[in-house]
């Protein structure tokens, strides 16, 4: 049931719950991008369930139905340039706490994807708990999702135009063949992830 997380922390007198998951922590490149959702609650949502697991085509269709029918969202990124200088731990918290923090009317309660509230900079403040696989077993945390990982790609897709060279488009910055072979035919970018890219540059000497 996607509900029960959202019914339980109502039952403990809190009034509204948002859901919270982001999107984009293992990429090469970019920003990683997070949301946050309250949805009304027992909203229907056809094919509503984890990112990952929604075609492209139903993730862009459900992104617009959950924004038009939230009670309110927010979608919040950190860029890479943030990414390299506190880790991306630190980021993922700080994307989903600007995400929590964005919302309006704002939460009294979050439903936080994943076993992890704090990196050693930053935590999620507002009171919440943290769900394993949150984004497949919480109607609000799998909003989240679509909003986070759409938002991300619809990025990427810029950033394509912006590099093409990259072809960021194709692989959304993941570190793909493709992404690899770009990187040893053009270096780093400006919105590389220079932490994440220490492996090429051994492999490259």
């Amino acid at each position: 049931m996607m509900w029960e997380f959202e019914a339980a922390a109502r039952a403990r007198g809190f009034l509204s719950v948002c859901g919270v998951d982001e999107a984009g922590a293992g990429p090469l490149a970019g920003p990683v991008y997070a949301a946050a959702v309250i949805l009304p609650e027992g909203l229907e949502l056809p094919y509503l369930n984890d990112s990952k697991k929604v075609t492209p085509k139903r993730r862009d269709l459900l992104f617009d139905e959950i924004r038009e029918r939230a009670l309110a969202f927010s979608i919040a990124s950190v860029s890479a340039e943030e990414i390299d200088e506190m880790d991306i731990l630190n980021a993922r918290m700080l994307a989903m706490e600007r995400a929590i923090q964005g919302l309006t009317p704002g939460a009294d309660y979050a439903l936080i994807d994943g076993n992890r509230d704090h990196g050693s900079r930053v935590a999620i403040t507002l009171p919440h708990e943290t769900i394993v696989k949150g984004d497949s077993r919480s109607a609000s945390i799998a909003a989240a999702s679509i909003l986070a990982k759409v938002s991300r790609d619809r990025y990427m897709e810029e950033l394509d135009r912006q590099y093409p060279e990259y072809q960021f488009a194709k692989h959304k910055g993941y570190g793909t063949k493709l992404h690899y072979e770009m990187l040893d035919t053009y270096g780093p970018s400006p919105v590389h992830r220079k932490t994440f890219l220490k492996k090429w540059e051994e492999r490259c000497g």
